[in-house]
């Protein structure tokens, strides 16, 4: 059973926004008919599909012991408001090359406990990946972690998350990786 119609609810998606992030553009009448099973979804929409929406091909396909959270209601600009249709949550599934990163002490927007999953980009798709916070690699096993706030060329311009940190300027990095996900236990 696919499980694209409550990703994209989710998402807070229409049809028409999912349809133009596919790769070539689709319809929204396509994505619908996907949805309803009206429409075959084979490997191809599947893997399509993932991509789209930035998650693994097999989080699309409902799997018996998947586990799900009922969602009881929304947070909107005027407060917790009743879902107008049931919605479940899934647990999140790291796409493929995902690593992690352990926040030991506070800092920005980060609490001591949070984990950040990143995803690493190569050199060509640095610019991806301005105005997100990133951990960049640097010579002899260090690293610097911060928001990118350009890239010019090979070099790269962090602003780390501390109060009154200068800007680091790191050279030739191998990798960046971008905060995909923040897991934070209460």
């Amino acid at each position: 059973m696919s499980r694209l119609r409550e990703i994209r609810k989710s998402r807070g998606l229409t049809l028409a926004e999912v349809a133009a992030l596919c790769t070539p553009p689709t319809t929204a009448v396509t994505i619908g008919r996907l949805e309803t099973g009206t429409r075959q979804l084979t490997v191809p929409w599947i893997e399509k599909l993932a991509a789209a929406l930035q998650i693994e091909p097999r989080e699309l396909i409902a799997q018996e012991g998947d586990t799900t959270i009922a969602v009881a209601a929304q947070l909107t600009a005027d407060g917790a408001q009743p879902l107008a249709e049931q919605l479940n949550l899934h647990a999140p599934t790291p796409l493929a090359g995902t690593i992690g990163l352990v926040i030991r002490d506070s800092q920005g927007d980060y609490r001591a406990g949070d984990q950040l999953w990143l995803e690493q980009l190569p050199p060509d798709r640095f610019s991806e990946a301005v105005n997100t916070d990133v951990l960049i690699p640097r010579s002899v096993g260090r690293f610097v972690f911060g928001r990118l706030v350009a890239t010019e060329g090979n070099r790269l311009q962090i602003l780390p998350a501390r109060p009154g940190a200068r800007q680091t300027v790191v050279a030739d990095a191998p990798w960046v990786g971008r905060v995909q996900a923040l897991i934070r236990r209460f």
